[in-house]
């Protein structure tokens, strides 16, 4: 049993002192999600005097963090401070307050920006670069950090994150911080949204102060290309390097999200200023340089400025919405379509401008009081309107100060040279001579009158001498209106007279009419009936001049025809002649003369003239005759053959023969030419 003891004693002794070893070496295991903040007891460089972090190894907070892991570090020497990771949410923002570090100048309200500490991870490059303490101007965005936070103090929405050293002083420091960023929504960026018509008016904490000369910061560094360009007050130290000054800035935040730390300036939202249709807006600025008068010489009124100067800008701004600083100038409304005054109590337009009118008070040339109630349209030239916002200030100003004492004194002046009878009666020459006569005075102000109005003069409360007035004339028309009615009347009777007249003659006009019209119907029925007559004789005669223009070219037909074959006829028979008598003369030559043909003829002639009678050639009875010596004599047949007999063909003759067939050759080649005329004359009829 007692070794057992010895054994368990031993046992634990061996596992304390193994214990005593990893405590005496350090040994500790960091998770990844915390960092370790080493703290040293001694040193032989010896301790720190007024800084916190030990950049030279003296005794003190070291800066450099123990990451996640197994570190060594001898509690004889070190002492390690085991802090969380720090996670800035989401569309947030933290601020971060340095315990060590170059002090505050006097104009400081913020440490400077050390780029090269790595948003505030690396202490030795922060304080080794000038870091400053006290709150800084660099702020934290979303994201995981590693800080050390024995030398910066990280301030969010929900959470201070500290190693708690500090003294009470210093917790009451840093709780006044986290309470004024809360009450300035510096934990959230700057957002400004479209849909609000909203503009951010920046206030700087912190920088150089402004001279008494000027209300407003003037813009600097706004311009993309500038190398001092801040981005809308988020890069602190360009801002300052640009010349920006602490105080109200003149340059504005439009719609968008801004990061802007809220411990070096604050926002204050403000509307758009809206300019609508029908008006324009003539811009006062209360801040800038002093610029050229754009006036004119003419002008003694004050001047105008271009854009960006003090003074009244030259150039209206038109339509629509602007993110204007209204604390650095004004932007008056002035209305460029028609304005309606009206010089009548208890009537106000929407603009309100008239609100202080009322009619016009007249004493008339016939010593009556009436008060005469106005409209006047005008309006003010978009181009004009600075000019008229130099002059008066404003349209109300104008309207109660100008146009007022203006207008009634001009009335009451053409009150004084008429009657109230003829201010009631010359109501329209009154008001066109007076919307003449205005234009230019209205001009005289930069104004455009466009129409006097004027309506009907009224008693004054006191009275009613216009009422009786009226009532008199009233009366006197009246009476003008029966006179009227009387004489119409008379005239009507003896119009109803005529008619009554008229109407008994027509009754006994009744009959006669209707023979009348009876006689104008027979008349048309009967110039009906001779127009159609006139027309069928027409028709008649026309078809008897076509007829017989018919039987005319008919008749000329036939007879070109009949001419044409009689002449064929007689062509064809002279040619039949020609032609026989060409063949009787081939004859005659043929038989060798005229003779012999003769003889042949003859002889033809005699043997139809037997064969017909039927004459013996031989008679019954002969008959001689001789001569008276005794000798035989002939018969007559006998006679006739002899005697043709009795001449004899010669040479002679016979060459007449020859000379006689050339002559028939000439007469048939005559002849033919004849005919091929003929023939070509009847092709020539033919075509036609």
């Amino acid at each position: 049993m007692e070794d057992y003891i010895r054994i368990g004693i031993t046992i634990i002794g061996i596992i304390l002192i193994v214990l005593f070893i990893i405590w005496l070496l350090g040994f500790r295991i960091i998770d990844n999600d915390k960092v370790g903040i080493v703290e040293k007891w001694w040193s032989r460089k010896g301790s720190l005097n007024e800084q916190i972090i030990a950049l030279n190894g003296e005794a003190g907070y070291q800066p450099e963090l123990l990451r996640g892991g197994i570190h060594f570090r001898t509690p004889l020497i070190y002492k390690i401070h085991v802090v969380p990771l720090v996670t800035i949410p989401q569309g947030k923002i933290a601020y971060v307050f340095a315990r060590d570090g170059k002090p505050l100048d006097p104009t400081q309200t913020l440490g400077k920006v050390v780029p090269e500490s790595n948003n505030f991870q690396d202490v030795r490059e922060f304080l080794i670069n000038g870091g400053q303490k006290g709150p800084q101007r660099g702020i934290i965005r979303e994201g995981t950090y590693a800080f050390n936070l024995a030398q910066f103090v990280i301030i969010t929405d929900t959470v201070t994150y500290c190693l708690k050293t500090g003294t009470k002083a210093e917790q009451e420091t840093l709780k006044a911080m986290a309470n004024l960023i809360h009450a300035r929504k510096g934990f959230e960026p700057v957002i400004i949204q479209g849909n609000e018509d909203l503009v951010g008016i920046v206030t700087v904490h912190d920088g150089p102060s402004l001279g008494g000369e000027n209300i407003i910061c003037p813009t600097v560094g706004d311009e993309a290309s500038d190398p001092n360009y801040h981005n809308n007050f988020q890069d602190i130290d360009a801002f300052l390097r640009a010349g920006g000054y602490r105080g109200r800035q003149y340059q504005v935040l439009a719609d968008g999200t801004y990061f802007i730390n809220r411990l070096f300036a604050t926002v204050e939202y403000i509307p758009k200023v809206i300019i609508p249709v029908g008006f324009v807006g003539v811009v006062v600025s209360y801040t800038g340089s002093k610029g050229e008068d754009f006036s004119g010489v003419d002008y003694k009124h004050g001047e105008l400025v271009k854009k960006g100067y003090r003074g009244v800008w030259n150039e209206a701004l038109m339509p629509g919405k602007y993110a204007f600083n209204t604390y650095a100038g004004n932007i008056i409304k002035v209305p460029t379509t028609n304005v309606i005054l009206k010089w009548i109590t208890n009537q106000i337009g929407n603009h309100k401008y008239d609100e202080n009118l009322k009619e016009v008070s007249l004493i008339t040339k016939d010593a009556f009081e009436p008060n005469l109630p106005l409209s006047v349209v005008f309006h003010i030239d978009y181009k004009k309107a600075p000019l008229v916002i130099q002059r008066f200030g404003d349209i109300k100003m104008l309207v109660d100060q100008t146009l007022d004492p203006m207008i009634s004194a001009y009335f009451k002046n053409i009150g004084q040279t008429k009657t109230l009878i003829e201010l009631l009666q010359e109501r329209n020459e009154i008001q066109a001579q007076s919307s003449r006569e205005m234009q230019e005075k209205f001009s005289h102000y930069n104004l455009e009158l466009e129409e006097v109005l004027i309506g009907t003069p009224a008693s004054p409360k006191a009275g009613n001498e216009i009422e009786t007035i009226l009532t008199q004339l009233r009366s006197r028309q009246i009476a003008r209106e029966q006179l009227q009615t009387y004489e119409t009347q008379q005239k009507a009777a003896e119009k109803e007279k005529e008619l009554r007249e008229a109407e008994a003659i027509a009754k006994q006009q009744t009959s006669l009419t209707e023979s009348d019209i009876n006689i104008r119907i027979q008349e048309n029925q009967g110039k009906a009936e001779l127009m159609k007559a006139r027309q069928d004789a027409e028709k008649i005669q026309k078809l008897s001049e076509a007829d017989a223009y018919k039987v005319k070219k008919e008749s000329e037909a036939e007879a070109f025809k009949i001419k044409v074959t009689a002449q064929s006829e007689a062509e064809k028979e002279a040619r039949v002649g020609i032609s026989k008598a060409i063949a009787a003369k081939e004859q005659v030559n043929a038989y060798g003369g005229p003779q012999y043909k003769v003889v042949s003829d003859v002889m033809s002639s005699f043997a139809n003239a037997v064969k017909e009678g039927k004459i013996d050639i031989v008679p019954k009875t002969l008959v001689n005759t001789g001569n008276c010596e005794g000798g035989t004599g002939a018969n007559a047949f006998e006679s006739m053959l002899m005697l043709l007999l009795s001449e004899k063909l010669t040479e002679d003759k016979f060459e007449n023969k020859v000379e006689v067939s050339e002559e028939v050759k000439k007469i048939r080649d005559e002849i033919l030419s004849e005919i091929s005329k003929d023939k070509e004359y009847k092709e020539e009829n033919e075509v036609i």
